[in-house]
């Protein structure tokens, strides 16, 4: 063997101990080692060095947010949904050609009937420097080899664990599951709906162990719930230190047309959702957050689909267009979903034996109430004529009210609404 190929594989044996170094050195957060020291092969680096460059995209702008994260400028045709085989040809559709008829805005800094805290609304946290992506361009979280290695694998890597259901009554939703996912949520289905909002509370809620997670979001779901082909839209805050290394709520998205078995993912990990707006970033951190008995924040999403086009788009807070699911990306979804369903899940790992620590909402259950508790306001459909209206009637669903709880009721201010959530692990929930 020659000097070179003397020195190549020397550095193909030191790469490997060097990064493990690293890892051992990675940053802890409120006690959780978010990156394991384990050693790593350079065939594994260079796989997913490979995948990181197909989804960090070249950016025109960078950003370096407060909280770590390194927001990416990329241009809008260059970010990761157009590399989708079925949208190599997709025009990106600047506007939706109609929104959901709604009824007049409230005015901002809503009260709670029971509460004089004022209820206001949460941003993200990559603005507070005041720096913001040109024009033309989409602002993409960049993902890290530490956030790939946190993962169970690299095909892993921002995907949901599929759920896997039990038994359940015909009309129930699709969340009673095996593999320690536990819900407090409200849903409503038997019909054809064209999309959904609510407006959501952001709390901390802690987290156990790494590979667990804790969200609040919203459901928009089509398809068999027992076979392999369900169709499902997503989007809320979550807490997931084994998806972004740390314990704040970030915003989030999510799709799946096969039961989460191969296809979609979270935010802009895959091809498939496509961003049109220039100030939000889908996984950065949201901020400020809500406190226990002082202000409560809170943000509004919407979930509809084009009447014209097809495309389901979303929507954050004062109907700021954030971005859609393509058409072409669904099956049962491509005319309608049957089912929307609001709420909170958590993985229950059982890491010691016993159930988890990890906290739903707030971590304070439902009967808490105001300022204590989590909660969803104001839900909403939206039907064939693409109106949004409130929900009349709601059923819950917790699969264990001794660790994560829920309770609807309904007033002339936050229309259909519920607290939900729990501590977990208590004398009642071992």
């Amino acid at each position: 063997m020659g000097i070179v190929g003397r020195k190549r594989g020397f550095l193909a044996l030191l790469l490997p101990i060097c990064f493990a170094i690293l890892l051992g050195r990675f940053p802890t957060v409120l006690g959780l080692n978010y990156t394991e020291y384990r050693q790593v092969s350079s065939l594994r680096l260079e796989r997913i060095k490979t995948h990181l460059d197909q989804i960090n995209k070249p950016a025109v702008m960078t950003i370096e947010s407060s909280d770590g994260d390194i927001i990416d400028c990329v241009h809008k045709r260059k970010q990761p949904a157009l590399d989708h085989p079925l949208l190599k040809n997709h025009k990106i559709q600047r506007h939706p050609q109609e929104m959901p008829k709604v009824r007049m805005m409230k005015e901002d800094g809503a009260r709670d009937e029971k509460s004089n805290e004022v209820v206001k609304g949460a941003w993200q946290m990559w603005h507070q420097n005041g720096t913001r992506c040109p024009r033309g361009t989409v602002p993409i979280r960049r993902s890290t080899m530490h956030d790939v290695l946190r993962a169970k694998s690299l095909f892993d890597f921002g995907k949901k664990q599929r759920r896997v259901s039990l038994t359940r009554r015909t009309d129930a939703p699709d969340v009673v599951s095996g593999n320690g996912h536990e819900h407090a949520i409200a849903y409503t289905g038997a019909q054809e709906v064209y999309g959904a909002r609510a407006t959501i509370n952001v709390w901390d809620p802690a987290i156990q162990v790494v590979n667990e997670f804790s969200l609040s979001q919203i459901w928009i779901l089509s398809g068999s719930f027992d076979g392999s082909d369900l169709n499902s839209i997503e989007a809320g805050w979550q807490v997931s230190p084994e998806l972004y290394g740390d314990s704040r709520p970030r915003l989030f998205t999510y799709w799946t047309t096969d039961s989460y078995q191969a296809t979609g993912c979270y935010n802009l990990l895959c091809a498939g959702f496509v961003q049109t707006n220039s100030r939000i970033a889908i996984g950065a951190a949201i901020s400020p957050i809500s406190s226990f008995l002082s202000n409560q924040y809170d943000i509004t999403i919407l979930i509809w689909k084009d009447p014209k086009l097809g495309n389901w788009w979303m929507s954050f807070g004062d109907n700021t267009l954030v971005g859609y699911w393509p058409a072409e990306l669904f099956t049962h979804l491509a005319d309608h979903a049957t089912m929307v369903e609001w709420g909170g899940e958590v993985v229950n790992t059982r890491a010691n034996g016993e159930h988890t620590s990890t906290q739903m909402g707030s971590g304070h259950f439902a009967n808490d109430g105001f300022g204590k508790a989590s909660y969803f306001r104001n839900l909403e459909i939206v039907d064939a004529d693409n109106s949004l209206s409130s929900v009349e009637y709601i059923s819950t669903l917790a699969e264990n009210t001794n660790c994560y709880s829920i309770k609807s009721s309904s007033n002339n201010q936050w229309g259909t609404y519920f607290y939900y959530g729990g501590p977990g692990n208590n004398p009642q929930c071992p």
